[in-house]
């Protein structure tokens, strides 16, 4: 599901910038001037001091063109000389002059200037000192440069200033505290800087003060109580800080305060409850993405000329006050808190609304919401833009009136209870640009009056109940750039609305229906789309040819549909493609050795189809392939040896008896090589001699290599026999007959996930006379190298015991009902399945994401430190060392209190000391070992299994935690991996790529981010610092990485702190 969050915070930049008075230039000629007389030596310095500050620049501005030594410069652009004193620069503006360069120390020359303006140019370096000289300055902007250092010392020399602008730089340093020692400063701005330290309460001695920004910087620390006695501050810019504690109550009661941002830091504690009353000059207000806790104060109805009202991203609790309505703002947003409504009780604040006029946007998604929409919202303004309320508990029908809303831009009911139709009404939206209806469960067909809404760029329909045929006005869409319309019913043939819609751009997802018939050759239409999911449908018939025209797509999915015929040559002409799903068709012939000119595809899905003939050699050429799976077709023949299919676990291909050759892990059979009718009988006798002799040197050999690990106290060639017959003196003993009863002979409503050797399936034991619920691991010893996984699994799991790491039971090697080998182990049951259905689940609507739509940070942070820890025990507690060698969250089980265990040592390598250094217990370690996307890039060049590929796979592990993006993510294409992903925001833009179900459920970390409109704003110490520690983890080279007990004190440090800090939080 895609939607947009509105960040009502970040428009506070912009507000301050259109009505601050401060902003606004005051003309040069308003500052009053001195009685002095000029000298004319003097005159020539300020001639000077202007030529030289032109030639400081690094290139010439137009605007300083006629700056030369002949004119007066009295008449330059930019330059006012004073009427009194004739002959002496007074005022000096070049505001957005296209300068370029430094400020030349000149400048302090010119000690006449009460006016410097030199905002937004490309001013670098630092402020010059010599700028004290300039005693009777009254206004200085810099604003908009790219200066840097610090604010200079010697501004403490200029005591007349008025007006103080330096924002929009790279200033670094704090707030030096003799800022606070100016009588007649009007306005104070320190905005978007990179200035660090605390806010100095001298500021509080700025009597005169009216606006003062500070926002946007790196300061922490608390709110001075100082800065109560601003009694003249009309705005307040705190935001997009680092600040922590209460705000103190001296603040809340600065009567003449306009606009109040504090919004973006970590801010925490209750509102006054009279806190209306004491400001009631507010229009702004913005206290979003805090920690702000108790109940929203009625009294703010009292500051009755409140416009904005932003509380969002905070944990406030309660009912919404009535009286809050009665404000009338423009934009009022409690979105992401615990605001609580039960049916018509809780939603009272929207009836006084419907008399408000100049509301833009209502949002109070992601709170305790439940009951029906109040009809009441049928009577909004008619202006308003945004509205959402998705993520609560309402259910209930979408009240009809909702069309009476033509100003509607934005409408999302996401994630809710919502059941019936969708209103015919809807189509009077005309102003409509996104809808998000998604992962609710409304029924019935789309209303045709949907054609209506011309200007919808963005329909998100999935995850519903809607049936019958998509309605032919679609094709009135003309703005439409994505659409998903997945997991629902629908039916009829494929709706051919969508090929004209020439618009379309992004997504056309219709997957899970029940489309028939063809695909129709005018598919070809949709040039630009990049993603086209159409699978798992009803629909048959050859794939057009035309599909090769979608030159833009990136990943077309087709599987799970009945497509028959041959496999069009054509799609080799898709060259962009990075993911083709043809699985699970009827799709028969051979496969195009075109197909290996698509240099750009990395995944290629050809399993359960009717294909034969062999593997196109052009395949192994195709350097960007990393997963290819045919699967279950009849193909044969010689399987190539390079690219994809030198990566075991990369290339898929059970179920194709033919194939012969590849690389030796494969462990296929040799192709046969076809003799001639009349061999020469002596070669044959030399081959025989040859192959004899060379069998009994191997046997030599390894007979001696045999005694030579008995000596050494190796006994590897028998750890696997030793293995069983441990678990079988220490585990109780189970018969295949007790499985296959206590799972319903292994039915698949007990099915609870599949790995690459085998099935698990939820049972009932009895064990030591109790029935006990577990979950069996039935190993597929059809799939090649399962019975080596069964007992590298058993031999891993007899050497451990940890609270981390998955408890075994028993273990079965015996035969089934047909005397056919098999192979089990019993485990621990965990209620919880694994984390990576918590992170991807994909049904909205399932138990797991119902009672619980996410994890939150507190429950990632521990898992990440449960996995940590496990790793850390095999690594160095074991003896000897166990490497793990396929981490991923599909392997880390959760249990009923979310304590995260690693299970599945399929892979698992045990490190045995030979002569001082560690050796795999191992002689067929060959090629990759993990999944892609996790597995250590030094496996892929042949490199030993060491503790620290399982460090890389941790890293990986822990920004897929975080960021909510498996590494095998379709948009990390063209080498953008995950981690060079989060390198690129970390840690400016991190909070834009932090999973967002997280940002949307955890109680403190709450941060929604998508809107901001610049500079970090408020990022939690604990995801950056996780974030960090997942890079360090998975650096490319090995040594470089940090090992597992390092890693595992980091985390519960990052753990620990968080605590202190929530605990902290939720006592005051």
């Amino acid at each position: 599901m895609c939607w947009c969050f509105w960040r009502c915070a970040s428009m506070f930049p912009a507000i301050l910038l259109l009505l601050s008075p401060f902003v606004l230039q005051p003309p040069p000629c308003s500052f009053s001037e001195a009685a002095e007389s000029p000298f004319s030596n003097e005159i020539a310095t300020d001639r000077e001091a202007l030529l030289e500050f032109k030639a400081s620049l690094s290139q010439q501005s137009a605007a300083l063109v006629s700056w030369n030594s002949t004119s007066d410069f009295c008449q330059w652009p930019g330059v006012t000389c004073s009427l009194r004193h004739k002959g002496r620069v007074s005022a000096l503006n070049l505001s957005s002059a296209g300068l370029v360069g430094t400020i030349s120390p000149s400048i302090g020359n010119l000690t006449f200037l009460k006016y410097l303006n030199l905002s937004y140019n490309v001013l670098q370096g630092e402020m010059p000192s010599t700028i004290g000289n300039l005693w009777r300055l009254q206004y200085l902007n810099f604003r908009g440069n790219s200066l840097h250092g610090g604010i200079s010392d010697s501004l403490r020399n200029c005591t007349g200033l008025i007006y103080i602008m330096l924002d929009q730089n790279h200033l670094t340093g704090g707030i030096p505290s003799w800022l606070g020692g100016y009588p007649n400063l009007v306005a104070l701005l320190l905005s978007r800087n990179n200035l660090t330290g605390t806010i100095p309460p001298s500021l509080g001695n700025l009597s005169s003060l009216e606006a003062l920004y500070v926002h946007t910087n790196q300061l922490e620390g608390s709110i001075p109580e100082a800065l109560g006695r601003l009694r003249n501050v009309l705005w307040l810019a705190l935001f997009e800080n680092h600040l922590s504690g209460t705000i103190p109550e001296a603040v809340f009661n600065l009567s003449s305060v306009v606009a109040f941002g504090v919004d973006q830091n970590d801010l925490h504690g209750t509102l006054p409850h009279n806190w209306g009353n004491n400001q009631p000059n507010l229009v702004f207000v913005y206290l979003g993405v805090n920690h702000f806790t108790g109940s929203v104060p009625a009294s703010l109805a009292n500051a009755t000329m409140i416009h904005t009202l932003d509380l969002g991203d905070n944990n406030f609790t309660g009912r919404m006050p009535p009286a809050i309505g009665t404000l009338c703002p423009g934009i009022l947003t409690f979105d992401a808190n615990k605001i609580e409504a039960s049916g018509t009780e809780g939603w009272e604040f929207i009836m006084p609304l419907t008399n408000c006029s100049r509301l833009r946007v209502l949002s109070f998604q992601f709170n305790m919401l439940a009951g029906e929409l109040p009809g009441s919202v049928a009577n909004l303004s008619t202006h308003l833009q945004v509205f959402y309320t998705g993520f609560n508990q309402i259910n209930g029908m979408i009240p009809p009136g909702i069309g009476n809303l033509v100003g509607l831009q934005k409408l999302q009911l996401s994630q809710n209870h919502l059941i019936g139709a969708l209103p015919s009404t809807i189509g009077l939206l005309k102003n409509l640009q996104a809808l998000w209806v998604d992962g609710n469960e409304l029924s019935g067909i789309i209303p045709p009056t949907i054609g209506n809404l011309t200007q919808l760029q963005l329909l998100t329909f999935d995850n519903n109940n809607f049936e019958g045929p998509l309605p032919v006005s679609i094709r009135n869409l003309q703005q439409l750039s994505s659409a998903n319309l997945s997991n629902n019913a629908f039916t009829g043939p494929f709706p051919q609305e969508f090929f004209n819609l020439s618009s379309l751009s992004y997504i056309l997802d219709l997957s899970d229906n029940n489309f028939n018939g063809p695909l129709p050759p005018e598919v070809a239409s949709l040039t630009k789309l990049a993603y086209l999911n159409i699978s798992r449908n009803n629909l048959s018939g050859s794939l057009p040819d035309t599909l090769s025209n979608c030159q833009s797509l990136l990943g077309l999915h087709l599987d799970g549909n009945s497509f028959s015929g041959s496999l069009p040559t054509s799609i080799s002409e898709m060259r962009g493609l990075v993911v083709l799903n043809l699985t699970e068709n009827l799709l028969s012939g051979t496969i195009p050795q075109e197909f290996g000119r698509m240099n750009g595809l990395q995944e290629l899905y050809l399993a359960h189809n009717n294909l034969s003939g062999q593997i196109p050699g052009t395949f192994q050429n195709m350097n960007a392939l990393y997963h290819l799976d045919i699967s279950f077709n009849h193909l044969s023949g010689q399987v190539p040896v390079h690219g994809v299919f030198a990566n075991s676990t990369g290339f898929l291909f059970v179920g194709n008896d033919g194939l012969c050759g590849g690389t030796t892990e494969l462990h296929l059979p040799a192709c046969k090589v076809q003799s001639g009718k009349h061999g020469n009988m002596k070669i044959r006798v030399i081959l025989i001699i040859t192959i004899s002799t060379g069998s009994f040197l191997c046997f030599v050999l390894a007979f001696l290599f045999f005694c030579w690990r008995m000596k050494k106290g190796g006994h590897s060639t028998t750890i696997a026999t030793t293995a069983l017959s441990f678990m079988d003196d220490k585990y109780p003993k189970v018969s295949y007959a007790e499985l296959a009863q206590g799972t319903d002979r292994f039915a698949s409503a007990n099915l609870i996930g599949r790995g690459r050797y085998g099935s698990v399936y939820r049972g009932r034991l009895s064990l030591k006379n109790a029935e006990t619920v577990v979950a069996v691991k039935v190993f597929d010893l059809q799939q090649s190298g399962s019975s080596k996984s069964f007992m590298a699994e058993c031999v891993a799991l007899s050497k451990i015991r940890h609270r981390n790491l998955i408890s075994v039971i028993t273990c079965c090697s015996s035969s089934d009902s047909r005397q056919n080998d098999f192979k089990a182990i019993v485990f621990e049951f965990m209620p919880n399945q694994s984390l990576d259905k918590w992170l991807h689940d994909a049904n909205p609507r399932s138990d797991v994401s119902r009672h619980i739509p996410g994890l939150t940070l507190m429950q990632r942070l521990n898992i990440a430190v449960d996995v940590a820890e496990a790793l850390d025990y095999l690594h160095t507690n074991c003896e000897p060392p166990i490497v793990h060698c396929d981490l991923k969250p599909s392997n880390i089980l959760l249990n009923e209190d979310f304590v995260a265990c690693v299970g599945d040592f399929g892979l698992a390598k045990i490190l045995y000391a030979s002569e001082g250094e560690q050796v795999i217990n191992s002689k067929s370690f060959t090629g990759i070992r993990g999944t892609i996307g996790y597995v250590a890039p030094e496996y892929g060049h042949g490199g030993q299994v060491s503790s620290c590929g399982d460090v890389f796979s941790f890293g990986v592990l822990l920004l897929e935690i975080f960021t909510g993006k498996a590494p095998t993510d379709a948009m990390f294409v063209e080498g953008l991996t995950l981690q060079g992903y989060v390198k690129m925001a970390f840690p400016d833009r991190l909070m834009d790529i932090v999973d967002p179900v997280l940002l949307s459920t955890d109680e403190t970390c709450a941060r929604n981010q998508q809107h901001r409109s610049n500079g970090w704003g408020e990022i939690d110490n604990a995801i950056i610092s996780v974030t960090e520690l997942a890079l360090s983890c998975s650096k490319l080279t090995p040594s470089e990485r940090i090992s597992m007990r390092d890693a595992a004190d980091e985390l519960r440090k990052i753990r620990d702190r968080y605590l202190t800090d929530l605990s902290r939080a939720n006592n005051l």
